[in-house]
């Protein structure tokens, strides 16, 4: 539920259109990645990458281990406030 002059389903408006942005960002970084040939060996252990792996995922780098180790280390960003502080909508 929504406060103020917004729209009842502004909130999850607001939840889809950041999914949506994300999903984007995610599609352009694989295409961009797909650009490269796949790694035979991961750049980090040098373990041999499967051939599965390499066709599911066009230009990947790093084998299952590696990119888990990655993956749970990872934070994701603090994103963007679009409807800002209520400071700055007080004039």
């Amino acid at each position: 539920m929504a406060g103020g002059w917004a729209r009842d389903d502004a909130v999850n408006e607001q939840i889809e259109v950041s999914t949506q942005e994300a999903i984007e960002r995610m599609r352009l970084r694989n295409a961009q990645a797909g650009a490269r040939e796949s790694a035979d060996f991961c750049e980090e252990c040098d373990e041999p990458i499967p051939e599965a792996r390499r066709q599911a995922i066009p230009g990947v780098r790093l084998c299952v281990d590696c990119q888990s180790g990655r993956d749970r280390a990872w934070r994701p960003a603090g994103g963007i406030n679009r409807r800002g502080s209520k400071d700055s909508q007080l004039k």
